[in-house]
Formats: C-alpha cells, sequence, structure tokens
C-alpha cells in the first residue's frame, strides 16, 4: 500500500465503521476488514489511504489481547501507515477485565517500540467532550459527566463510575500519565507542553478536546509529534476529525466526498442484541412505522437448543418478509428486559448470542434475497457479521443524523452476500427512527 494515512483496528465493528464513516467524510478512502486480509483482496483495495481491522477487544479479557490485540497490531504495523489508531468507544467504558483499555495501550507500545501514546476522547461531532481530563458525553440532548451519565454510569458489563479518564486508567495499568488541557492546548506553550511530556518519558498523553477548534489543535500536535516509520495512537473516531482538520489545513487531502443517495429498500431485517434505552426507543418507533417485531429469547439462543430458537425465528421473520413487510429480531426490549445475569453464567455466552443473531439474518438475506440489512448492538455486531460471511466493508452512505453509524457495503465471497447493503449501530447510537430512516433511504 503507498501513501498510507492511517491503519486501525476498531475494538468493535460499530466503533471500527464510525472511523470509516469519519475518513470518508473527509475525503479519505478507506476500507474495513473483518479479518487479516490475503494479499489478493488487499490489492483490491489498493486505492484506500486508511486500512481497519474491526475487532471485539472491547469485550475480551487481558489475556485474549495478549495474543490476538498483539497479532492484529505487528500486523498493522507492517502497513507502514503514518498513523496506527487503536480506536475505543467515545464513552470509555472499559474495566481491567473486560475491554482494558490500559492493556491495549500496553500492547501498542511493546509492538511499536513508543514511550508516549497520545489518547483522544472528545469528538463533539459524537457530542463527546473532555475538559481539564474529565469526559462528559450527551444523552437526549442533555449533558452529564460520564459517571453520572444515565446510560453509561450503568451499563451492564462495564459501568463507567469515573469521569477522570486518567484515574480511570490507572485502575487498568501501572503506566504513567499526563494531560494536556484545554487552557494548555490553546495558550502559545502548546507545542513544548506535547514535547515535555514526551522527553519525560510520560506513557499516556491525554489530550482534552471540548470543540472543533481545540480538536483541530489537538490534531496538529498528534500529527507533528508523529514518528518515521508509524506511530500509535488510542482514542474514539475523535482523532480522526482531528486529523481530518489538520490534513484539510496542510493540504494533504483536499477530496469533496461525494455519496448519491441509496433510495428506500422494499424490506429490511434488523437483529439487535442491545439492551439500550436508545435502541429500545428506535424498536418501538419501527413498530409503529410498518415493522414487525420478533422477540428471541436471549437464554434459549445460547443454550443447547439454540439451533431450535433460531429455526423459529428464521421462520416468523420469513412470514412477515414474504407479506412485505420488514422485521426487527430482538433479544431485549430496553433495560427493563436486561437478562444478562443470566446469560453471564456462561462463559463466552454474549459472543454465542451475537454468533446466533448473525446465524439468523444470514438466513434471512439470502433466503429473502434482502438488499439491506441492520444490525444493533456494539458487542453484537462483531460476532454476528461474523456469521454472515463479509470479508470487508466500504462506506455506502453516512447518516448525518446519526454519525457513527453509516450505511455499509459488505464486501463478500459469498454471491448473495457480496454488496449487501449493511447498517451497524452501537446501543446509544441513533435517532428514534433509526431502523425507518435506513428502510427509507436515509431520510431524516
Amino acid at each position: 500500500m503507498q501513501n498510507l494515512l492511517l491503519s486501525y483496528y476498531g475494538d468493535d465493528l460499530t466503533g471500527s465503521t464510525d472511523v470509516m464513516e469519519a475518513l470518508e467524510l473527509g475525503g479519505v478512502p478507506t476500507v474495513l476488514f473483518m479479518r487479516r486480509p490475503n494479499a489478493a483482496m488487499l490489492a483490491q483495495f489498493s486505492h484506500c489511504r486508511a486500512i481497519g481491522l474491526a475487532g471485539t477487544s472491547r469485550s475480551e479479557a487481558p489475556l485474549w489481547m495478549d495474543t490476538n490485540l498483539r497479532e492484529a497490531f505487528a500486523w498493522l504495523k507492517t502497513l507502514n501507515a503514518a498513523l496506527c489508531h487503536y480506536k475505543v468507544c467515545s464513552t470509555f467504558d472499559s474495566s481491567p477485565t473486560i475491554g482494558s483499555i490500559g492493556r491495549a495501550i500496553e500492547i501498542g507500545r511493546s509492538v511499536f517500540a513508543q514511550d508516549s501514546v497520545p489518547l483522544l476522547v472528545g469528538a463533539p461531532q459524537l457530542k463527546r467532550y473532555t475538559a481539564f481530563g474529565h469526559l462528559f458525553a450527551a444523552y437526549r440532548e442533555k449533558y452529564f459527566r460520564i459517571d453520572r451519565h444515565p446510560v453509561m454510569s450503568r451499563h451492564p458489563t462495564t459501568p463507567m463510575d469515573e469521569s477522570d479518564l486518567l484515574i480511570h486508567l490507572s485502575r487498568q495499568t501501572e503506566l504513567t500519565s499526563g494531560l494536556v488541557d484545554l487552557a494548555t492546548l490553546q495558550s502559545a506553550g502548546r507545542s513544548e507542553a506535547f514535547d515535555r511530556l514526551f522527553a519525560e518519558g510520560t506513557d499516556i498523553v491525554l489530550v482534552d478536546v471540548d470543540n472543533r477548534e481545540t480538536q483541530a489543535l489537538a490534531g496538529k500536535e498528534i500529527w507533528r509529534v508523529r514518528k518515521p516509520g508509524g506511530s500509535f495512537v488510542v482514542g474514539s473516531s475523535g482523532i480522526e476529525y482531528a486529523l481530518l482538520a489538520e490534513w484539510v489545513s496542510n493540504g494533504t487531502v483536499s477530496a469533496e466526498p461525494k455519496f448519491s443517495p441509496p433510495g428506500a429498500a422494499d424490506r429490511v431485517a434488523v437483529v439487535s442484541g442491545s439492551c439500550s434505552p436508545t435502541t429500545e426507543r428506535q424498536i418501538r418507533h419501527a413498530l409503529t412505522d410498518g415493522f414487525d417485531g420478533i422477540e428471541v429469547d436471549p437464554v434459549e439462543l445460547i443454550s443447547e437448543a439454540s439451533g431450535d430458537a433460531i429455526a423459529r425465528a428464521v421462520s416468523a421473520g420469513r412470514s412477515s418478509l414474504e407479506a412485505g413487510r420488514s422485521v426487527v429480531l430482538y433479544t431485549a426490549l430496553g433495560p427493563a428486559a436486561d437478562r444478562g445475569a443470566e446469560i453471564d453464567r456462561q462463559e463466552g455466552a454474549r459472543h454465542k448470542l451475537g454468533r446466533g443473531l448473525g446465524e439468523l439474518l444470514r438466513a434471512l438475506t439470502i433466503e429473502q434475497n434482502l438488499q439491506r440489512v441492520v444490525i444493533a448492538g456494539g458487542d453484537t455486531s462483531s460476532h454476528a457479521l461474523g456469521q454472515m460471511g463479509v470479508d470487508a466493508l466500504t462506506v455506502r452512505m453516512p447518516l448525518p443524523a446519526s454519525p457513527g453509524s453509516p450505511l455499509c457495503v459488505a464486501h463478500s465471497r459469498i454471491k448473495a452476500i457480496d454488496g449487501l447493503e449493511v447498517a451497524l449501530k452501537g446501543g446509544q447510537v441513533g435517532t428514534d427512527r433509526y431502523f425507518s430512516a435506513i428502510r427509507d433511504g436515509l431520510r431524516s
């Protein structure tokens, strides 16, 4: 690959498509691979200036990371991109035992032989902000410190009970850390502050971002301090938005993105493994707007009788789709229906849940010749799409009303899957009519 600006690893699938969308909107052709591609697959996307690898580390343990992340980072390093980005969720939810961002930074530092790792989490485009090291996020047009956020402070797997990101990280790693705060970032001594932290060997350097102006300043510094041969950086898709501001400023990129409207689909199928209240509202809205709802028992889906559960769900979905109606197949309708305690009694059950949803969606897609589908839930998406036979994704059309959840095109060796339009959304992402908007061709 020539002149590659960025390589990245997404800690879940929806986060990976979030990065791809940001880059494409900025005029940077991007491809997201589901697994390490062979030479022929890589050559198919030789025009791209950014390459992503979709992962599942957000829901994995540190021991899994030690092997799998190390191998992924080592491969990404061989691409010789100017920067390699470990992409994390903009809500930064993680723990010492699940999705440890601290452990991921340790591994990245080792693979890239790098002392100081820039960390940027704030992304105004997603209504995420960092101020003096503390993270804030929006929910239904109100703004909360992350440890008081109505959803993320109560996340079923990795609740955020600390808004100071460096304190949060200190529970996951013994690496040293420092902060380039808003006041410093906007001062004449910005570059000197960066250089001092790097010269002192500070392991993790968090950079505040609270608006697009500070985002651009952060991007300028991250690009300036990169090393020849490629540097390792960590953060949300705020990294891409920050870098794009700098790349436009210095003339690195200039192309205007062009997206043709996809038009409406006659029928779509949605699978959801999300317990989020945001997804609940989206499902309830869809049920009033031409979708049929099919509840799928998550406990049965991970049991020895999972084949029967999938067969029943496929049969029910078939009936709706053959009647010309779209369908939502869901394992929960909001937090009150969360059966996580039962699911977690079985090791690896959440991964199996996602794979089961992917299996039933694949069956409906092939049988009904569907042209457009949706997978809801960050952890669900990674494992579900893995069952679909998808090799890579590219952006078909961004969804401006719901940044971070574009409509993508699947590339596959399976004829019925190749060219399929796929929308992937995290639990907290999207307006109430997200599923309807995808069906109707992304009209707001």
